[in-house]
């Protein structure tokens, strides 16, 4: 009789399509995120159908702010503090940069406080918690989409008033290797933040702030090649100058940076993003005790 229940405790056990193991707290278990390919897009539209719901100009918003923060810049930093745009037009300079950095924002922001935002959800269903960010990095790709389609349309308009303007159509392959540059630097802080943030609630308020003076410390409003040579060594470091100045010159032409601060940025942020799986998975083990 006890054999026979075994066997059939066995053959229950084999059975199962999914077994849920407890969590080594090591690394993520990227394969079962991409099992769950199908919740990713499913969390994606709902955060894009949620935030427009009740909206009056609904994406027409992505289009506003872009341009009214590159006119500001432009009026700001281009005609009261005279910095230079290294010889483009400052409107397409600001707003190149504005639009590159916007997405890397999003996925930071929205993904620092992934636990306590989806405390609800997380305590109530299984599913891989790294969907949730992945899903926030595809929902910020349709404001990028949006913001460079106006950005094209007004290079191409000042293309076709000044002849002499130079418009590269390198920006064709760069740009989605561009943007899964900064999906994985912006995934990857995100996450150092959010499974921080489990124990030191505190770095919630203090995103806001550092986001805002990382965008500074980055050739946003002014060119890399107006940086003093003494200070280079800290844009090696941060990841996000690649990206911004490699989006300029794909697109406008404008100078390249070195080899060595590329490969730089990308160990930089390969580190970064590498110590976010890592504190990540720790912290998704005992994240809903502590929440």
């Amino acid at each position: 009789m006890t054999e026979q229940l075994k066997g059939s405790a066995s053959t229950r056990e084999e059975d199962w399509d999914i077994v849920i193991k407890p969590s080594k707290g090591s690394a993520p278990d990227l394969g079962l995120v991409w099992r769950y390919r199908d919740l990713v897009w499913m969390f994606f539209m709902r955060d894009f159908t949620t935030f427009y719901k009740q909206t009056v100009l609904g994406p027409v918003w992505y289009i506003i702010q872009p341009s009214l923060t590159a006119m500001t810049y432009y009026i700001v930093f281009g005609k009261i503090a005279n910095l230079s745009t290294d010889g483009l037009p400052p409107f397409l300079f600001y707003m190149s940069g504005t639009i590159i950095w916007s997405y890397f924002s999003v996925c930071l922001a929205n993904n620092s406080d992934v636990f306590s935002k989806n405390a609800n959800l997380f305590g109530k269903v299984y599913f891989p918690k790294l969907v949730v960010p992945l899903s926030v990095a595809m929902s910020g790709l349709v404001a990028f989409a949006i913001q460079f389609l106006l950005l094209l349309t007004v290079a191409v308009g000042m293309k076709i008033a000044a002849p002499d303007l130079a418009l590269n159509y390198r920006f064709l392959f760069m740009t989605p290797l561009l943007l899964l540059y900064i999906a994985v630097l912006g995934i990857g802080a995100g996450l150092v933040v959010s499974a921080l943030t489990v124990r030191f609630r505190d770095l919630v308020y203090a995103v806001g702030f550092m986001t805002q003076l990382w965008m500074y410390a980055t050739p946003i409003v002014y060119p890399f090649s107006q940086i003093p040579e003494r200070y280079h060594w800290f844009f090696y470091i941060n990841p996000m100058t690649t990206p911004v100045q490699t989006f300029r010159w794909a697109l406008l032409d404008a100078p390249a940076l070195p080899a060595s601060l590329c490969l730089a940025n990308l160990a930089v942020t390969v580190a970064i993003a590498t110590c976010g799986l890592m504190l990540f998975a720790r912290a998704e083990a005992t994240a809903m005790d502590t929440v």
